[in-house]
């Protein structure tokens, strides 16, 4: 197994103790760490040292015990075992305050903000006393965003931005804390690929001036392009810790989950010539009167997956609901060639729309009910969860189980509650769901965002074998090796308008990129508005 040289200083002090300076080196150590929960370990025995003034990667598979240990790092959990130890001095954590107390803070990757307050009201929501709640804060949060290149406008709504923008909130509320020590919980997972080199670009930043920055993530190779140091974590311990000249991609994903690195690549084309979902002319303005859609027209076949790409925020949340009725747009919406733009969300759902949201946790499930309640969101008019105007509680029971066992969804049985599963796990059951009862379009959005190369691999599946069997996708998502390899057509979205469309055989992620951000627009001309 691959390991690393320790690094420099030692050990940690212990509370109290004396000992050379190079112990400063730490700016955290966690040993022996053991978190036990009702039938399962999440933590064994796990030992973590971070220096300062580095970006140390954690990677392993959903479940693996990532969000456990990131957790009690964070004071959300206490673990039952083992020391924590911040900038040298042994600490012990309550609650996320005294985290944040001594310097550590976390962007979770499901964000924490309450959507009906303003940016600068999330902000500084807690923490009143540094700056106010007025023009010293707003100044501050400014600042911040300006040096960060966050591009934060402290008064908007965030009820009213994309995933994107929510994300750089989140960064923003962790440093207007003043965190020495920054958690990022998937942070690159909306963004595309010249934004994540500017991100990186901040991340050297905040190491050049000291801070220290644990980065979590499922991209490999963005792991080994940032990180000075990766610590792999399989089944609830650590398994390895590898510097990133040591080990490639495929290393990394063996020592994570022992097999190598999964490809979103199609098979043969199994694209037909009849129509499944046709959008002509589609347009949308927003409370302000903008244009949030623009002449919005396309379609995709039986046996297709059209892939949409575009900058967060540029209306492809807008499109999808849209499609699914959930907003009442111009233009005509036809399914199978039938009308269906006057047609409720339920009933285009009971016509074969099937839909894997963007937020597995605000839109795909209800998180404090159990397996098989979930199993029936959203379908619960249709067989086999209905019976008659009657829910058949029997029938969705043996449903789910054929779901959980078909989908690899690890969980002790169907009673457990959706917010134990990791989100791998949440994610494959949602799949499984929507992909039951012989759907005739999938809209996927972002399916694969936040889960390790084996879930992954599991839905690029899915939807492979849907396609093959007939079934019309619409794929958005940020992942564009994803789009690229899973599309038989590529189109671009940009401020609400389809502004090309590229051929998946010889599109790379650059060149997608670069027409998302509408630097390069090839075969815009001939492309737009197909």
């Amino acid at each position: 197994m691959a390991t690393a040289a320790p690094p420099p200083g030692g050990p940690a002090l212990e509370k109290g103790a004396t000992g050379p300076a190079a112990s400063s080196d730490l700016a955290v150590e966690l040993r022996g760490i053991t978190k036990r929960f009702p039938g399962v370990v999440a933590n064994r025995d796990i030992d973590l040292r971070i220096r300062r003034g580095t970006v140390h990667a954690v990677v392993g598979e959903n479940g693996a015990g990532k969000s456990t240990l990131m957790k009690i790092l964070y004071g959300m959990q206490r673990p039952d075992e083992g020391t924590i130890s911040v900038e040298g001095r042994e600490v012990s954590f309550s609650s996320p305050a005294d985290a944040i107390g001594v310097g550590v803070g976390m962007v979770h990757q499901h964000f924490m903000l309450a959507d009906n307050l303003t940016v600068l009201e999330n902000v500084v929501l807690g923490a009143e006393k540094l700056h106010g709640i007025g023009d010293k804060a707003r100044r501050r949060i400014s600042e911040l965003s300006a040096a960060y290149g966050l591009d934060v406008r402290p008064d908007r709504l965030v009820e009213d931005l994309g995933v994107g923008d929510r994300q750089r909130v989140e960064i923003l509320k962790v440093l207007y804390r003043g965190a020495r020590t920054i958690i990022l919980d998937e942070p690159t997972a909306v963004l595309v690929p010249q934004e994540v080199d500017e991100l990186f670009a901040n991340l050297r930043e905040l190491k050049a001036e000291g801070l220290t920055v644990v980065f979590i993530s499922h991209k490999l190779d963005e792991v080994l392009a940032v990180a000075d140091e990766i610590t792999v974590i399989r089944r609830g311990t650590t398994v390895a810790s590898v510097l990133p000249g040591e080990v490639d991609s495929r290393r990394l994903a063996e020592l994570m989950v022992g097999s190598e690195l999964p490809s979103p690549e199609t098979r043969e084309s199994t694209v037909t010539d009849r129509p499944v979902l046709q959008v002509e002319g589609m347009t949308l303005h927003g409370a302000d009167g903008r244009a949030q859609l623009e002449d919005v027209t396309l379609t995709v076949h039986a046996g297709e997956i059209v892939g949409i790409a575009g900058v967060e925020g540029n209306g492809q949340s807008e499109l999808v609901e849209c499609i699914l009725g959930m907003r009442a747009a111009t233009g005509t919406v036809r399914l199978s060639g039938e009308d269906v733009s006057t047609w409720s969300t339920r009933r285009r759902r009971e016509a074969g729309v099937a839909y894997v949201p963007e937020d597995r946790h605000r839109q795909g499930l209800l998180l404090e009910s159990p397996l098989w309640e979930n199993r029936m969101l959203g379908h619960q008019t249709q067989r086999p969860n209905a019976r008659g105007p009657l829910l058949d509680r029997r029938a969705a029971r043996a449903d789910t189980a054929r779901i959980v066992q078909e989908n690899d969804v690890r969980t002790p049985g169907i009673d457990v509650l959706a917010s134990a599963l990791s989100g791998g796990n949440q994610q494959k059951l949602i799949i499984g769901r929507e992909l039951s009862g012989d759907p005739v379009l999938l809209v996927a959005s972002h399916p694969t965002r936040g889960v390790d190369v084996g879930a992954q691999a599991h839905i690029w599946e899915s939807i492979r074998q849907a396609r093959a069997a007939g079934l019309a996708v619409l794929l958005i998502s940020a992942d564009l090796e994803e789009l690229i390899g899973l599309s038989d057509t590529l189109r671009v979205i940009l401020r609400g308008r389809l502004v090309c469309e590229l051929d998946p055989r010889t599109a790379t992620p650059e060149s997608l990129g670069s027409a998302m951000t509408g630097a390069a627009l090839p075969g815009a001309s001939e492309g737009a508005g197909r």
